[in-house]
């Protein structure tokens, strides 16, 4: 099965390319529309919008997922429940895919809504304590953008219709409390302050799920729902604030990663800064640089969880830095992918990561920029740099460690060939995505200094990454000095604690207290159980009765008797 829904998404894949393609040269788009029915002379339609844009995303998720399916075949090889898995990751893909192709806020929601009870289903799949934590704080996380959607569905009510293609830029969406709530909205699925701690916590979902949900879809739904509202966005109030809560996130993101030693979370963790790129370069209005770097993000970052996942696969389902070391002369070729997708994401020249990311620090540097902005965007792109060589130095290159096997190796071909593919892709996608998404060249004016700081910020942050942790093998460890800074930084900012510890407590409290007063007390003697224990008392009554007992029937004719002789 999974061989051949590979064929399927990876034949939608070449042909949603081709079309986009076609359609970027045409500068035309189709617009589909079926009304339903009509509430108070409003609407209700379902409409599908088939533009380059959404054509190009949903080509690259196809190929991703086509690339996940396969990959899935190796590593999920002895799951007894692999064909409820692959159905489970199909439909995934169907709710994104209805989604980028949606541009009506009701049909929206149905993939929006797909993709959060899907992605529940997913993060439980190994159906353990730890799973189920991890999925309850996923799915409470996104209900909050859910029922924010569905308010927006009762606001744009006013403006006659739900397709909000026709309100963008306009005059009667600025301002309005609907697009205040699509961008909270956006925010709880990008996972942006406050509401990042779940995307760390769905790494307890199986690897190949994780290479689909933090590199195309759950995770970047947030920033192309952005990108559909962006002309709405421009010069308003909420574009400051996305560009704060963008540069904090990403900040924040490479801080935790570098104190984390989970191979998955680390990842994570770089997905999240990715996405506040993103969402911070939306605020400057720019659209094609944001929807170019989640192309060229979603090739290297699927490629980096599927070198993990090999990894992972070949250890033993080890998932701490610590336990490996020196894995490039036993998995040469996971080692090459994955140094592949890191350099990508650090930025290196001429990588696809390079074209994107350092086109949007340059547009940012430009751009009106604050001093408080400008820092975090050098010390997050330090960051990722740091964290990223931090990776290669403990698993990779670093020394030998007692959990890492002799024996494992790099021959599984259903694990390999995707990353082979994806590896081409993590190399030209972003010079050939710059040709095709800016056939005209940016103007960038910058005095030297600014031109070569990402590079600057990029050398700095690899060899500091890369000598601290050399330096802590054969010195005390200087992190344990300053204990509190150390566990802020590495914890989000608290923001997991927060989300949970800080939200769970006072509900369980007041829910046992009503238990015991109300659910348990008077209401359960007057309700519920009151009314059970008279019904059943009055049945049996019955029942003697109906028993056709002579001794029954005297009684009652003495009973009546006597009442008559009373009155």
């Amino acid at each position: 099965m999974s061989v051949s829904s590979m064929v399927g998404l990876f034949s939608m894949a070449c042909l949603g390319f081709w079309s986009s393609l076609s359609f970027l040269k045409e500068g035309c788009c189709y617009f589909m529309e079926w009304e339903l029915f009509s509430v108070n002379s409003v609407g209700v339609e379902m409409s599908l919008i088939f533009d380059w844009m959404s054509l190009m995303f949903l080509s690259f998720v196809c190929l991703i997922s086509s690339m996940v399916l396969y990959y899935s075949g190796g590593y999920m090889s002895g799951d007894m429940n692999i064909s409820r898995f692959l159905y489970i990751v199909l439909g995934f893909v169907a709710s994104m895919l209805f989604l980028i192709l949606s541009p009506n806020l009701i049909s929206i929601l149905l993939g929006w809504d797909g993709l959060g009870l899907v992605s529940y289903a997913l993060v439980i799949y190994y159906q353990n304590e730890k799973s189920a934590a991890a999925g309850m704080l996923t799915a409470l996380s996104n209900r909050v953008g859910d029922v924010a959607i569905l308010l927006s569905i009762g606001l744009m009510m006013d403006l006659g219709g739900w397709n909000f293609f026709f309100y963008v830029g306009a005059e009667a969406l600025n301002g309005n409390l609907a697009l205040w709530l699509v961008v909270i909205a956006a925010m709880t699925k990008s996972a942006q302050i406050p509401f990042s701690a779940w995307l760390p916590a769905a790494m307890a979902a199986p690897t190949p799920v994780s290479a689909l949900v933090h590199s195309s879809t759950l995770v970047t739904a947030g920033v192309y729902l952005l990108i559909r509202f962006s002309p709405s966005l421009a010069g308003t109030l909420i574009s400051d604030i996305l560009l704060l809560v963008g540069c904090m996130t990403m900040f924040m993101a490479g801080l935790g990663a570098n104190f984390e030693t989970d191979l998955k979370k680390i990842i994570a963790l770089s997905t999240l800064s990715q996405l506040g790129v993103m969402v911070s370069i939306l605020s400057f209005g720019g659209v094609s640089l944001a929807f170019f770097h989640l192309l060229t993000h979603a090739l290297f970052k699927a490629l980096l969880f599927m070198c993990a996942g090999s990894i992972i696969h070949n250890v033993s389902g080890s998932q701490d830095i610590r336990t490996m070391g020196s894995l490039v002369s036993r998995l040469p070729l996971s080692v090459m992918c994955i140094n592949l997708a890191n350099l990508s994401l650090c930025g290196i020249p001429f990588l696809a990561g390079f074209y994107s990311k350092d086109l949007i620090l340059e547009v940012a540097f430009m751009g009106p920029l604050n001093v408080i902005s400008l820092l975090l965007y050098g010390l997050a792109t330090g960051l990722t740099v740091s964290y990223s060589f931090r990776l290669v130095y403990y698993s990779l290159s670093g020394p030998w460690n007692l959990s890492c096997f002799s024996s494992v190796s790099d021959e599984d071909t259903l694990m390999t060939g995707p990353m082979g593919v994806l590896s081409l892709g993590a190399v030209v996608s972003g010079a050939a995505l710059s040709w095709l998404v800016f056939p005209a060249c940016f103007m960038i004016c910058l005095t030297p200094f600014f031109k070569l700081l990402a590079l600057l910020v990029t050398v700095i942050g690899g060899s500091v990454g890369y000598m601290l942790n050399m330096a802590s093998e054969s010195c005390n460890l200087k992190s344990m000095s300053t204990y509190g800074v150390t566990v802020f930084s590495g914890s989000m900012w608290f923001l997991p604690f927060l989300s949970t510890l800080g939200v769970a407590p006072s509900g369980l409290i007041l829910g046992a207290l009503y238990h015991q007063i109300s659910d348990s007390g008077w209401s359960e003697y007057c309700g519920g159980q009151g009314a059970y224990s008279s019904l059943s008392g009055a049945s049996k009554i019955l029942q003697v009765i109906q028993e056709n007992s002579i001794k029954i029937y005297l009684l009652m004719m003495l009973v009546w008797m006597g009442g008559l002789l009373l009155f």
